[in-house]
């Protein structure tokens, strides 16, 4: 990602089909999102991806460190007019992203509880749930639960392997 990029990047994040399972769901300015931006590009350990299909901007992915230099979190979303179908490609490009070419031993993953959406496509990624933070967050509505992910890379490499038919 790069600053050309934050126009259409803050579109997205703003859209209501996308902001309605952030853990921010007001509509975030130009300024705040420039700002957001300045402090997230220059820290070491995280990563702000743009994800293409053919040259086309589909989605927007962040990596981030945690404590230990192995493992990381991360957090996505796709353009709301994006085709059926591209969740899935930008899930294996990141999972290939984070574990071939970062070396991550671990890439942790999060959804609130009312995001059946995206519990389902990380337990398809082979993200295993790993346990739930209960009303762990407040939307100003009422508190909603937390699920919490993570995979391996031994596990990932596994599940690989099997779904490119190797034995």
């Amino acid at each position: 990602m790069n600053r050309e990029d934050l126009p259409q990047v803050l579109n997205w994040r703003n859209h209501p089909d996308v902001r309605q399972f952030m853990y921010t769901s007001h509509v975030i300015t130009p300024e705040e999102h420039a700002r957001w931006y300045a402090r997230m590009s220059c820290q070491e350990g995280i990563w702000l991806l743009i994800f293409e299909v053919g040259a086309v901007a589909k989605g927007f992915v962040n990596i981030s460190r945690t404590r230990c230099q192995h493992v990381a979190d991360w957090g996505f979303y796709l353009s709301p007019d994006s085709e059926k179908g591209t969740g899935k490609l930008l899930g294996r490009a990141v999972l290939e992203y984070a574990f071939d070419e970062l070396g991550l031993h671990k890439l942790c993953g999060q959804a609130l509880g009312f995001n059946e959406r995206s519990i389902r496509f990380h337990e398809r990624l082979g993200f295993n749930r790993e346990g739930v933070l209960r009303d762990q967050h407040c939307d100003g509505n009422g508190f909603h639960d937390v699920v919490c992910f993570g995979l391996l890379s031994s596990e990932w490499r596994c599940g690989n392997r099997q779904r490119e038919g190797h034995q």
